[in-house]
């Protein structure tokens, strides 16, 4: 490479700013296209959008290993030019993409395979349990989309490009806006699909953006190189992938198994109040998409100064960070405290769910700075390679003290099961800082 990497160089406020903004603003839309996604399906019934509720998890898990194959890449790519290794820093890359399309086709045969069986453990309710499987079916089947997206925008950030990152993340979510209501309702000439539509409208947008994102990188990102030419599959590169990726890849599944748990908790209750927590995870990711943004953008500035031995602007990175995170949650915490109502009228809530919805919504608000704390120090342990100390926050976070926690309060209310989060976050948090502390003191000790 003919210069330094900004990375190296740009100072550090600057820095977060240029790289997280694009991301941040690229997953904020991304997080808005999955409520207009899910508003539009509420407008076809409550079964429908029940039915899509319990089918989100699947997508949680796919995207779950698609991060963690990401986070692997990116980790790795990023060290590897911070060390001035291009012919390393391309392997990487390659490797990456063909474990993600490993990961696809896993994905698209247990989807044809179990995805009736999935949705049918949940309810017995005909309409729920076809429009699910078809949803699960669509959205796995072309999940190539989703793996290989990941890795195309990895690539992008590894190198500090987050800008065209954010090319192919809007025109994905404004493809995917457009396509909603022409395959949900049936406007313009196309058929009425309902649910099937939905998740149509899904994949279609998230493999143009895939297609876009590959070209971007093979025509304007300059700092990797993909040559499919010659390759054969590296044990080494896809170990170091998946030892550095399985943690985060563990992490964000936990969601999935934390939805699911929590499906379980609350269908005895409602129908309704599963349907709340669907609608109520799309409205979480509004908020917490541009801190999982900034996030993204951290791990490969640490990765690439820890590869520099500069423990100076890794700590002042991560300080930024954490100012910028616990901002942003904060004025999401007063947002959702102060108009609960209106944002659930966004999904046609009715009064059950409206009964539910609004205390559920500012309980769990009391725990939206600790979660973005605790996911900036992730972050940042990420970067330096030390996913697992990553993977206990996460564990501790979203299920070692939050199903355990719902479970004991669901046996006082329905609303009480919402106390669980809080408890969680202000755990995880703990735990993060504790790590952190231990992490750093280890590894960035002995640099200068």
């Amino acid at each position: 490479m003919s210069s330094e990497n900004k990375m190296g160089t740009m100072p550090e406020g600057k820095l977060i700013v240029t790289m997280s903004f694009p991301i941040m603003l690229s997953m904020l839309v991304q997080a808005l296209y999955n409520i207009v996604d899910s508003a539009f399906v509420a407008r076809i019934s409550e079964d429908a959008l029940t039915a899509v509720s319990l089918a989100f998890p699947v997508q949680l898990l796919m995207i779950a290993v698609a991060t963690g194959a990401g986070v692997g890449v990116n980790a790795l790519l990023s060290r590897r030019l911070g060390q001035k290794k291009q012919a390393e820093a391309d392997a990487v890359a390659v490797n990456g993409v063909f474990l993600s399309v490993c990961f696809w086709l896993v994905f698209a045969v247990l989807g044809l395979l179990f995805g009736r069986a999935f949705i049918a453990a949940f309810t017995d309710v005909p309409a729920v349990v076809d429009m699910g499987t078809s949803y699960v079916t669509v959205v796995t089947v072309a999940s190539c989309g989703v793996f290989l997206l990941f890795v195309a925008e990895r690539l992008m950030q590894a190198t500090g490009s987050t800008v065209y990152h954010m090319i192919t993340q809007l025109i994905g979510a404004v493809l995917n806006c457009v396509l909603d209501p022409l395959l949900i309702f049936g406007l313009a000439g196309f058929p009425a699909l309902g649910t099937t539509g939905a998740a149509l409208a899904t994949v279609i947008s998230q493999i143009t953006a895939m297609a876009i994102g590959f070209f971007i990188n093979i025509k304007f990102n300059h700092d990797v190189h993909l040559r499919v030419r010659g390759f054969r599959p590296d044990a080494e590169i896809l170990g170091g992938i998946i030892r550095i990726g399985l943690p985060a890849a563990v992490q964000q599944s936990l969601m999935s198994v934390l939805t699911v748990g929590l499906n379980r908790i609350l269908m005895p209750f409602s129908q309704t109040a599963v349907s709340f927590y669907g609608v109520y995870y799309k409205l979480q990711n509004f908020l917490f998409m541009p801190v999982y943004g900034l996030n993204n953008a951290l791990i490969p500035m640490i990765g690439y100064n820890f590869g520099a031995q500069n423990r100076r602007r890794i700590e002042r990175i991560t300080r930024y960070a954490l100012y910028l995170a616990v901002g942003i949650m904060a004025a999401g915490t007063v947002l959702f405290e102060a108009l609960p109502v209106p944002l659930l009228r966004l999904f046609d809530a009715s009064d059950a769910m409206l009964a539910i919805g609004v205390p559920g919504i500012r309980t769990i608000a009391l725990s939206f700075c600790f979660a973005g704390a605790s996911v900036i120090l992730s972050g940042c342990m990420q970067g330096l390679g030390r996913g697992g100390e990553s993977l206990w926050v996460a564990l501790v976070r979203q299920l070692i003290v939050v199903l355990p926690a719902a479970v004991l309060l669901a046996q006082v209310s329905l609303n009480a099961v919402w106390l669980s989060f809080p408890l969680a976050e202000t755990a995880g948090f703990v735990l993060a800082v504790l790590l952190h502390r231990r992490v750093t003191q280890r590894l960035l000790a002995p640099l200068s």
